[in-house]
């Protein structure tokens, strides 16, 4: 576990150094290319946020060709700046080109972030399934069993018959099926079934 976390520790040591330098050469830079007091600071912030939001796109897994694409352009923003304020360059007198890429910076870190952040990925839009790949082909009906008349115990239908005749006797109407369910005190599904035999 000590040795897990001296790990962490160093490589969060360089993390903080190797930030703070960029930082700094990338501060320095804006600020020789005439972008003075807050907006200096401004273009450092946006280099790292572009490092973040790339690094988090290579991460997920999904359409690496971007994340790299923005990667190396965030890296190459960084490294340029490292290398122009190692004393390859005169600061005081910034050529009109370095001057032109930089003002032109915030516009490609605010399309590259935006890219990155709003751009459903690739490898997830592919392996999505259109419509009529996930659509199931309608069920086929099941065949129709033979209905088969249900059987009932002869005696059962006998005394049916014999209810019903009386009914008839005395009526001169034939008996519905509620009377004949109250009669023989049968649910109404098995009336109606009786009722069926004695037609």
């Amino acid at each position: 576990m000590r040795a897990y976390l001296g790990r962490i520790d160093a490589v969060l040591v360089q993390a903080v150094i190797a930030a703070a330098l960029s930082f700094a050469h990338l501060h320095d830079l804006a600020s020789a290319a005439g972008q003075d007091g807050w907006k200096a600071w401004a273009y450092p912030v946006s280099v790292d946020l572009l490092l973040v939001a790339a690094w988090r796109r290579l991460r997920s897994g999904s359409s690496k060709a971007a994340g790299w694409c923005w990667f190396v352009v965030a890296l190459a923003a960084s490294l340029g700046a490292n290398v122009a304020t190692a004393g390859l360059l005169d600061l005081t007198d910034v050529p009109a080109w370095l001057r032109i890429l930089v003002a032109g910076w915030p516009a490609v870190a605010f399309l590259g972030g935006t890219l990155l952040a709003h751009t459903a990925p690739a490898a997830a839009t592919a392996s999505t399934p259109t419509e009529p790949e996930t659509a199931e082909p309608p069920a086929e009906p099941e065949p129709e069993k033979p209905k088969t008349a249900p059987h009932f115990p002869a005696a059962l239908v006998t005394h049916a018959r014999k209810l019903a005749d009386e009914h008839h006797t005395r009526t001169g109407s034939p008996m519905d099926t509620d009377t004949l369910r109250s009669r023989l005190g049968v649910p109404a599904p098995l009336a109606d079934a009786i009722a069926t035999h004695l037609k």
